[in-house]
């Protein structure tokens, strides 16, 4: 994951670029982000609906247990 300022120069340079593309080039290159974030939501919407099947299939883990197993494994890690 990239830090806020390598995000900004990033953003910057495309900028740059983008503002002496072709109108064609300009459609292309929003058509594929278009692609890639259409893509990216149905990879989240999947993982949620495994997530809902597993939840459904073999309960839910309550919050105190977690912190409980957290704990017993940062207990193990020390020793």
């Amino acid at each position: 994951m990239k830090t806020n300022r390598e995000r900004e120069i990033l953003i910057v340079a495309i900028n740059a670029l983008l503002e002496s593309a072709y109108d064609s080039t300009l459609d292309e290159i929003y058509t594929l982000l278009k692609t890639i974030e259409d893509e990216e939501d149905e990879e989240d919407l999947k993982a949620v609906k495994e997530a809902r099947e597993e939840i459904r299939l073999h309960g839910t883990i309550s919050w105190e247990e977690i912190k409980k197993e957290n704990a017993e494994e940062r207990k193990q890690d020390v020793a």
